[in-house]
Protein backbone atom coordinates (compact mmCIF):
# COMPACT_ATOMS: atom_id res chain seq x y z
CA UNK A 1 0.00 0.00 0.00
CA UNK A 2 1.20 3.32 -0.85
CA UNK A 3 -0.39 6.65 1.00
CA UNK A 4 -1.42 9.48 -1.45
CA UNK A 5 -0.05 12.36 0.70
CA UNK A 6 -2.91 14.27 -0.16
CA UNK A 7 -5.25 12.76 2.16
CA UNK A 8 -3.64 13.68 5.09
CA UNK A 9 -5.09 15.73 7.94
CA UNK A 10 -3.14 19.25 8.86
CA UNK A 11 -2.85 21.53 12.00
CA UNK A 12 -2.61 25.59 11.96
CA UNK A 13 0.05 26.54 14.08
CA UNK A 14 -0.19 30.48 15.78
CA UNK A 15 2.39 31.12 13.45
CA UNK A 16 -0.05 30.49 9.99
CA UNK A 17 1.96 27.57 8.96
CA UNK A 18 -0.07 24.07 8.35
CA UNK A 19 1.87 20.88 9.99
CA UNK A 20 0.91 17.16 8.62
CA UNK A 21 -0.78 15.69 11.69
CA UNK A 22 0.67 12.58 11.63
CA UNK A 23 4.32 11.99 10.67
CA UNK A 24 7.17 9.23 11.48
CA UNK A 25 9.07 9.27 14.25
CA UNK A 26 13.15 8.10 14.61
CA UNK A 27 13.62 7.82 18.16
CA UNK A 28 15.60 4.67 19.50
CA UNK A 29 15.72 3.79 15.41
CA UNK A 30 19.51 3.11 15.37
CA UNK A 31 22.19 4.47 12.88
CA UNK A 32 22.51 1.18 10.94
CA UNK A 33 18.98 1.15 10.41
CA UNK A 34 17.41 4.55 10.16
CA UNK A 35 18.15 5.90 6.78
CA UNK A 36 16.39 2.52 5.20
CA UNK A 37 13.80 2.86 7.20
CA UNK A 38 13.16 6.75 6.84
CA UNK A 39 13.79 5.72 2.75
CA UNK A 40 10.71 3.29 3.70
CA UNK A 41 8.58 5.90 5.18
CA UNK A 42 8.81 8.33 2.50
CA UNK A 43 8.46 5.73 -0.04
CA UNK A 44 4.88 4.67 1.58
CA UNK A 45 3.87 8.35 1.79
CA UNK A 46 4.96 10.08 4.81
CA UNK A 47 5.80 13.27 4.76
CA UNK A 48 6.56 14.34 7.75
CA UNK A 49 9.76 13.01 9.72
CA UNK A 50 10.30 13.57 13.67
CA UNK A 51 14.39 13.26 14.92
CA UNK A 52 16.57 15.00 17.43
CA UNK A 53 19.98 15.42 18.15
CA UNK A 54 19.81 13.02 21.07
CA UNK A 55 18.83 10.22 18.32
CA UNK A 56 22.64 10.92 17.00
CA UNK A 57 20.58 10.01 13.39
CA UNK A 58 20.22 13.25 12.07
CA UNK A 59 23.22 12.51 9.15
CA UNK A 60 20.87 9.26 8.06
CA UNK A 61 17.42 10.95 8.25
CA UNK A 62 18.89 13.50 5.69
CA UNK A 63 20.51 10.84 3.99
CA UNK A 64 17.37 9.56 3.19
CA UNK A 65 15.33 12.69 2.24
CA UNK A 66 18.18 13.16 -0.08
CA UNK A 67 18.24 9.93 -2.07
CA UNK A 68 14.43 9.89 -2.00
CA UNK A 69 14.53 13.20 -4.51
CA UNK A 70 10.58 14.07 -2.67
CA UNK A 71 11.03 18.51 -3.28
CA UNK A 72 12.12 20.03 0.28
CA UNK A 73 9.00 22.23 0.02
CA UNK A 74 6.68 19.02 0.50
CA UNK A 75 8.44 17.97 3.31
CA UNK A 76 8.36 18.87 7.16
CA UNK A 77 11.42 17.87 8.94
CA UNK A 78 11.73 18.48 12.92
CA UNK A 79 14.50 17.82 15.16
CA UNK A 80 15.02 18.94 18.94
CA UNK A 81 17.66 20.17 20.57
CA UNK A 82 19.16 18.47 23.49
CA UNK A 83 20.18 20.15 26.82
CA UNK A 84 23.90 20.48 26.79
CA UNK A 85 22.81 23.07 23.92
CA UNK A 86 20.98 25.05 26.19
CA UNK A 87 21.76 28.61 26.04
CA UNK A 88 22.21 31.75 23.81
CA UNK A 89 25.15 31.21 21.25
CA UNK A 90 25.19 27.26 21.94
CA UNK A 91 21.51 26.87 20.72
CA UNK A 92 21.95 28.56 17.46
CA UNK A 93 25.08 26.75 16.77
CA UNK A 94 23.61 23.18 17.61
CA UNK A 95 20.59 23.88 15.42
CA UNK A 96 23.22 25.03 12.69
CA UNK A 97 24.86 21.68 13.12
CA UNK A 98 21.44 19.99 12.83
CA UNK A 99 21.14 21.91 9.51
CA UNK A 100 24.28 20.48 8.28
CA UNK A 101 23.34 16.98 8.95
CA UNK A 102 20.19 16.86 7.59
CA UNK A 103 21.35 18.61 4.62
CA UNK A 104 18.77 21.70 4.13
CA UNK A 105 19.05 25.18 4.40
CA UNK A 106 15.97 25.31 7.05
CA UNK A 107 13.73 23.30 9.28
CA UNK A 108 10.27 22.69 9.50
CA UNK A 109 9.89 22.91 13.90
CA UNK A 110 12.41 22.55 15.93
CA UNK A 111 11.95 21.99 19.82
CA UNK A 112 13.47 22.60 22.86
CA UNK A 113 13.39 19.09 23.90
CA UNK A 114 13.61 19.21 27.76
CA UNK A 115 12.64 21.39 30.26
CA UNK A 116 15.16 21.54 32.09
CA UNK A 117 18.80 24.16 32.21
CA UNK A 118 18.80 27.44 30.43
CA UNK A 119 15.65 26.68 28.65
CA UNK A 120 14.88 30.75 28.17
CA UNK A 121 18.73 31.50 26.93
CA UNK A 122 17.86 28.60 24.43
CA UNK A 123 14.29 29.92 23.58
CA UNK A 124 16.29 33.25 22.69
CA UNK A 125 18.17 31.87 20.15
CA UNK A 126 15.74 29.77 18.88
CA UNK A 127 13.17 33.01 18.17
CA UNK A 128 16.23 34.48 17.03
CA UNK A 129 16.54 31.89 14.17
CA UNK A 130 12.63 31.75 13.37
CA UNK A 131 12.90 35.46 12.85
CA UNK A 132 15.55 34.71 10.38
CA UNK A 133 13.61 32.36 8.52
CA UNK A 134 15.72 29.59 9.75
CA UNK A 135 13.34 27.61 11.59
CA UNK A 136 9.40 27.84 10.34
CA UNK A 137 8.10 26.97 13.87
CA UNK A 138 9.44 26.50 16.99
CA UNK A 139 7.97 24.99 19.89
CA UNK A 140 8.94 22.75 23.39
CA UNK A 141 9.10 18.55 24.33
CA UNK A 142 8.12 17.43 28.24
CA UNK A 143 7.18 20.96 29.34
CA UNK A 144 3.98 20.00 32.10
CA UNK A 145 1.20 21.99 32.27
CA UNK A 146 2.86 24.44 34.71
CA UNK A 147 6.31 24.81 32.88
CA UNK A 148 4.44 25.01 29.85
CA UNK A 149 2.29 28.24 31.40
CA UNK A 150 5.39 29.75 32.73
CA UNK A 151 7.12 29.68 29.32
CA UNK A 152 4.44 31.02 27.57
CA UNK A 153 3.90 34.20 30.29
CA UNK A 154 7.49 34.64 29.94
CA UNK A 155 7.93 34.62 26.45
CA UNK A 156 7.05 37.28 24.18
CA UNK A 157 6.84 34.52 21.53
CA UNK A 158 5.05 31.51 22.83
CA UNK A 159 5.97 28.13 21.81
CA UNK A 160 3.86 27.13 18.71
CA UNK A 161 3.74 23.17 19.82
CA UNK A 162 4.31 21.05 23.16
CA UNK A 163 5.56 17.43 22.49
CA UNK A 164 4.80 15.25 25.01
CA UNK A 165 3.62 11.69 26.13
CA UNK A 166 0.07 11.37 24.80
CA UNK A 167 -1.70 7.82 24.87
CA UNK A 168 -5.24 6.29 26.11
CA UNK A 169 -3.32 5.60 29.78
CA UNK A 170 -1.88 8.99 29.80
CA UNK A 171 -4.14 11.67 28.07
CA UNK A 172 -2.95 14.86 29.63
CA UNK A 173 -6.13 16.76 29.30
CA UNK A 174 -5.56 19.07 31.60
CA UNK A 175 -2.51 20.22 29.58
CA UNK A 176 -4.70 20.23 26.23
CA UNK A 177 -7.12 22.95 28.03
CA UNK A 178 -3.87 24.70 28.59
CA UNK A 179 -2.40 24.64 25.31
CA UNK A 180 -5.69 25.45 23.72
CA UNK A 181 -5.94 28.71 25.54
CA UNK A 182 -2.04 29.57 24.58
CA UNK A 183 -2.62 28.44 21.23
CA UNK A 184 0.03 25.84 21.10
CA UNK A 185 -0.70 22.54 19.15
CA UNK A 186 -0.41 19.39 21.31
CA UNK A 187 1.79 16.34 19.60
CA UNK A 188 2.36 12.84 20.64
CA UNK A 189 5.31 11.18 21.42
CA UNK A 190 4.42 7.46 22.36
CA UNK A 191 1.20 7.35 20.98
CA UNK A 192 1.10 3.97 21.69
CA UNK A 193 2.47 4.27 24.82
CA UNK A 194 5.50 1.62 23.51
CA UNK A 195 2.52 -1.33 24.18
CA UNK A 196 3.06 -0.47 28.27
CA UNK A 197 0.03 -1.33 30.08
CA UNK A 198 -1.19 -3.71 27.83
CA UNK A 199 -2.22 -1.21 25.40
CA UNK A 200 -2.15 -3.54 22.20
CA UNK A 201 -4.36 -6.23 23.94
CA UNK A 202 -7.09 -3.79 25.71
CA UNK A 203 -9.93 -4.65 25.65
CA UNK A 204 -11.87 -1.52 24.56
CA UNK A 205 -9.34 -0.46 22.52
CA UNK A 206 -9.61 -4.15 20.52
CA UNK A 207 -13.59 -4.02 20.29
CA UNK A 208 -13.78 -0.54 19.33
CA UNK A 209 -11.09 -1.54 16.47
CA UNK A 210 -13.10 -4.65 15.40
CA UNK A 211 -16.19 -2.46 14.80
CA UNK A 212 -13.99 -1.01 12.41
CA UNK A 213 -11.86 -3.49 11.19
CA UNK A 214 -9.18 -1.28 12.69
CA UNK A 215 -6.10 -2.37 14.92
CA UNK A 216 -5.75 -1.44 18.60
CA UNK A 217 -2.96 0.92 17.58
CA UNK A 218 -4.79 2.50 14.60
CA UNK A 219 -7.87 3.25 17.09
CA UNK A 220 -4.90 4.69 19.46
CA UNK A 221 -3.82 6.93 16.44
CA UNK A 222 -7.12 7.78 15.24
CA UNK A 223 -8.34 8.91 18.78
CA UNK A 224 -5.58 11.41 19.16
CA UNK A 225 -6.10 12.59 15.56
CA UNK A 226 -9.71 13.36 16.30
CA UNK A 227 -8.60 15.20 19.87
CA UNK A 228 -6.49 17.77 17.24
CA UNK A 229 -3.13 16.02 18.53
CA UNK A 230 -0.39 15.27 16.22
CA UNK A 231 1.03 11.66 16.30
CA UNK A 232 4.83 10.28 15.24
CA UNK A 233 4.28 6.74 15.67
CA UNK A 234 7.93 4.50 15.16
CA UNK A 235 8.16 1.24 13.64
CA UNK A 236 11.37 -0.35 11.94
CA UNK A 237 8.89 -2.46 9.85
CA UNK A 238 7.20 -1.23 6.11
CA UNK A 239 4.21 -3.12 6.64
CA UNK A 240 3.34 -1.50 10.33
CA UNK A 241 4.31 2.20 8.94
CA UNK A 242 1.70 1.51 5.92
CA UNK A 243 -1.08 0.20 9.12
CA UNK A 244 0.07 3.89 10.86
CA UNK A 245 -1.04 5.76 7.77
CA UNK A 246 -4.03 3.75 7.43
CA UNK A 247 -6.14 5.85 9.50
CA UNK A 248 -7.89 8.43 7.38
CA UNK A 249 -10.90 6.14 6.15
CA UNK A 250 -12.58 6.04 9.74
CA UNK A 251 -13.70 8.11 12.27
CA UNK A 252 -14.36 7.12 16.03
CA UNK A 253 -18.06 7.60 17.41
CA UNK A 254 -18.46 10.26 20.35
CA UNK A 255 -19.69 6.90 22.85
CA UNK A 256 -15.99 5.24 21.25
CA UNK A 257 -14.31 8.70 22.42
CA UNK A 258 -15.86 8.45 25.39
CA UNK A 259 -15.44 4.85 26.27
CA UNK A 260 -11.43 5.64 25.59
CA UNK A 261 -11.54 8.56 28.12
CA UNK A 262 -12.00 6.02 30.79
CA UNK A 263 -8.92 4.37 30.20
CA UNK A 264 -7.03 7.49 31.85
CA UNK A 265 -4.87 6.87 34.38
CA UNK A 266 -3.04 10.67 34.58
CA UNK A 267 0.23 8.76 35.01
CA UNK A 268 3.06 8.23 32.98
CA UNK A 269 3.88 4.84 31.62
CA UNK A 270 7.66 5.58 31.41
CA UNK A 271 8.91 8.40 34.23
CA UNK A 272 8.00 11.98 35.22
CA UNK A 273 10.06 14.80 34.62
CA UNK A 274 8.94 16.22 37.69
CA UNK A 275 10.33 14.00 40.29
CA UNK A 276 13.56 15.09 41.45
CA UNK A 277 15.91 11.79 41.24
CA UNK A 278 14.57 12.04 37.03
CA UNK A 279 15.81 15.70 37.10
CA UNK A 280 19.46 15.22 39.08
CA UNK A 281 20.02 11.87 36.32
CA UNK A 282 19.15 14.54 33.16
CA UNK A 283 21.77 16.82 34.90
CA UNK A 284 24.35 14.00 35.61
CA UNK A 285 24.09 13.30 31.58
CA UNK A 286 24.89 16.74 30.26
CA UNK A 287 28.01 16.73 33.42
CA UNK A 288 28.99 13.43 31.61
CA UNK A 289 28.70 14.68 28.37
CA UNK A 290 30.71 17.59 28.62
CA UNK A 291 33.80 15.70 30.64
CA UNK A 292 33.76 13.02 27.93
CA UNK A 293 33.45 15.69 25.27
CA UNK A 294 31.59 12.87 23.22
CA UNK A 295 27.39 12.93 23.71
CA UNK A 296 27.41 9.97 22.24
CA UNK A 297 28.71 8.55 25.53
CA UNK A 298 24.82 8.39 26.50
CA UNK A 299 23.60 5.09 26.31
CA UNK A 300 20.07 6.43 27.19
CA UNK A 301 19.05 8.48 24.08
CA UNK A 302 15.84 10.56 25.57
Amino acid sequence: MTFDPSNMMYVELSCGVKMPQLGYGVYQVTQDECERCVRDALEVGYRHIDTAQSYFNEEQVGAAVAASGIDRADLWLTTKVWLEHYGEGATRASVEDSLHKLGTDYLDLVLLHQPFGDAFGAWRDLVKLYEEGKIRAIGISNFYVDRMVEFCEFNEVKPMVNQMERHPLNQNTELMEWEKKYGVVPEAWAPFGEGRGGLFENEVLAQIGAAHGKSTAQVMLRWNLQRGVVVIPKSVHRERMEQNLDVFDFELTAEEMAQIALLDTKTSSFFSHSDPAMIQWFANIVEERKSNHDCRQDKKNW
